[in-house]
């Protein structure tokens, strides 16, 4: 007698862990960032997570509604739209409008997931089809990043009564990229003092990234909610490994690729280029490598697969860094190599029990 078959939707997980678990997993290890933003931007952390959650959650449920599911708000069990609130908040301006932020947390899961069919039928990360729409829609806004807290005092020209809201700090990418630019204004200049003050001025911008890295790794640069802290971010993603929730593959490829072409950069350019380690440390990049670029459901599900993702994910982030006219591009190199997810496990079968991949 033959035995049924069950065929589901991704993400298949080989051990036992529900959905569930992994999703409550991730946010676990998304604890120390949560805390770090809370540490650097007060009550704009609790504001923004609470407002990426709740609309996150109950846009699932609406649009379960309208699927007329028979039982609408049972998906909602299994944390994953509560993950991709918390995700999509933490890679906000810390001073966003709550309204904004509903926005986008709507959108992640109505342009992200749902319109796909739910969790393990979507294609794109729904926290960053979020957050490139908000990017889109609001650029002004997702560009003005505030000066953390704990730093706002110490500031000469800020007192210890100023508002918050009203001091703003260029991210160090942002200067990073300043840095860049100006190799294309010294070869616009019109006579060598006008180049040598240009190359001055890049110097100077490539070393401020480069003298923050302490301040890097803990967090007190500005720039989103929760991507700021590189030890918080690798304490969580350790957490992870350890509990075999990710697997190192991704987060590996996407580092190893980060660390080379990072590398390269700095040799072709070391006076206006910051240090591969600045590379590592700044933006999204950690947050990217292990709790967005290894959600299970977006990413292949082969070994050598992963290890082609990550180091597309890496190359094409310092592509956009080096290249580009943003001066991040996590947002895009992860929607980008989700788009070519299925082209990899297409490429990368799996080798069946006893036999081998289909040709």
């Amino acid at each position: 007698m033959l035995s049924k078959i069950t065929v589901t939707h991704s993400p298949h997980i080989s051990k036992r862990l529900s959905t569930r678990t992994v999703m409550i997993d991730v946010i676990v290890g998304l604890a120390p960032a949560m805390v770090m933003a809370g540490y650097f931007y007060r009550s704009r952390t609790l504001i923004l997570l609470a407002a990426c959650v709740i609309s996150a959650v109950v846009t699932e449920g609406l649009c379960n509604v309208l699927r007329k599911r028979p039982q609408p708000w049972e998906s909602l069990g299994d944390f994953s739209a509560v993950l991709t609130g918390v995700i999509l908040a933490l890679s906000l301006p810390p001073h966003l409008p709550v309204s904004i932020a509903v926005i986008g947390s709507a959108v992640a899961i109505a342009i992200g997931k749902m319109v796909f069919g739910g969790l393990g039928a979507n294609i794109f990360n729904p926290a960053m089809v979020g957050r490139t729409f908000l990017s889109a829609s609001f650029g002004i806004w997702m560009t003005t990043w505030t000066v953390p807290a704990p730093i706002a005092p110490a500031m000469p020209e800020v007192s210890a009564t100023s508002e918050l809201d009203a001091r703003t700090q260029a991210t160090p990418l942002a200067w990073a990229k300043q840095a860049l630019k100006t190799r294309q204004k010294a070869r616009d200049a019109e006579d060598q003092a006008e180049v040598e003050q240009i190359k001055a001025q890049g110097q100077a911008y490539a070393k401020t990234v480069n003298s923050q890295l302490r301040s890097t790794l803990v967090g007190k640069v500005a720039g989103c909610l929760g991507e700021t802290s590189a030890l918080a971010l690798l304490l969580g993603g350790v957490y992870l490994l350890i509990r075999k929730t990710i697997s190192i593959h991704i987060p590996a490829a996407v580092l190893l690729a980060t660390l080379v072409f990072s590398s390269i950069a700095y040799i072709v350019n070391p006076e206006t280029s910051i240090t591969p380690l600045s590379h590592l440390c700044n933006g999204g990049l950690l947050l990217c490598a292990f709790f967005i670029a290894t959600d299970p459901v977006t990413a292949p599900l082969t070994k050598r697969g992963m290890w082609i993702f990550g180091l597309g994910v890496g190359a094409l982030i310092m592509l956009i860094r080096v290249v580009g006219e943003y001066p991040e591009g996590v947002m895009f190199a992860v929607l980008l190599m989700n788009a070519v997810t299925p082209l990899i496990d297409r490429l990368c079968k799996r080798i069946p029990a006893g036999g081998k991949p289909d040709v």
